[in-house]
């Protein structure tokens, strides 16, 4: 893995083992014979089905079954059993959604380039802006904070790693819906706290702002995180109490999450071309 220089200064200047009735040996090796990977572990490739379907997007039980051609009990059994390992969760439809453990298992493994970058600049961003910093990513129709720094003392917007957050509202839901396409971008807006036209204002100006948006008396601000080929892949926010942030907050912070955002998604193509 290539390696992310986190130089600070440069940004302060996953039940049933059907293998023999499948016809293959616990321990075979995997290969394709019908276009499907098989691992001689029926179970596993099964559940390997699901997580497949479910990284477009969200799916009901019955879009599960039609993404993966699973018996519907043997789709609802695999689903549950991912759900208690957090591999899986519901959102807020009682639709499946990929989980937050995923996040955890690519902290802990350190094979996030994101991760392995975003400490000490969310360390710095809370140095400077004396708010609590997080980054967002979004799954289905809702965003995971996977990563985080809080402010020691104080009035603070505590958003532990792991969390799901709706993505009707607040400024990391509007960076992470701003740039989707059209299609995804119509249904995000249909229950949603912000607007096309706020939408359009980010994309001009680089950065959201919100007020009592997601809570009351909760404000934030965030701006876009890219990959090497441009994708807004993630939102760096910084968040507090409205009282302290002020009644425009976008003017004050706002250049510190961009410059943040912009760090994070130049270390990311430096990594890429890198690699």
């Amino acid at each position: 893995m290539t390696s992310i220089s986190t130089n600070t200064d440069e940004f302060d200047a996953q039940i049933d083992d059907d293998a023999a009735r499948n016809g293959h040996g616990a321990t075979g090796a995997a290969h394709v014979d019908d276009g499907e990977i098989h691992s001689g572990v029926g179970v596993l490739d099964k559940t390997v089905k699901i997580l497949d379907a479910l990284e477009s997007g969200p799916l009901t039980l019955s879009q599960l079954v039609a993404a993966t051609a699973l018996a519907r009990p043997t789709a609802h059994r695999l689903a549950i059993a991912l759900e208690r390992h957090r591999f899986v969760l519901r959102d807020t439809h009682g639709r499946f959604v990929l989980g937050s453990r995923f996040a955890e298992l690519a902290t802990a493994a350190g094979e996030d380039r994101l991760l392995t970058a975003a400490g000490p600049i969310l360390q710095t961003l809370l140095d400077r802006s004396g708010e609590s910093a997080q980054i967002y990513r979004r799954q289905g129709d809702q965003r995971v904070c996977i990563a985080a720094v809080e402010r020691a003392s104080g009035l603070r917007d505590s958003i532990p790693v792991g969390a799901m957050l709706s993505m009707e509202a607040g400024s990391a839901a509007q960076i992470l819906m701003a740039w989707e396409d059209p299609e995804r971008l119509h249904q995000g807006l249909l229950h949603a706290k912000y607007t096309v036209s706020r939408l359009a204002a980010v994309r001009k100006r680089g950065w959201a702002e919100s007020i009592n948006e997601r809570e009351e008396g909760v404000c934030s601000i965030s701006a876009p995180i890219r990959n090497a080929s441009g994708q807004v892949i993630a939102a760096i926010s910084i968040s507090g109490p409205s009282g302290r942030m002020g009644s425009a907050p976008g003017r004050r912070y706002a250049p510190f999450v961009m410059t943040a955002g912009k760090y994070l998604t130049d270390a990311l193509m430096k990594a890429s071309v890198n690699r």
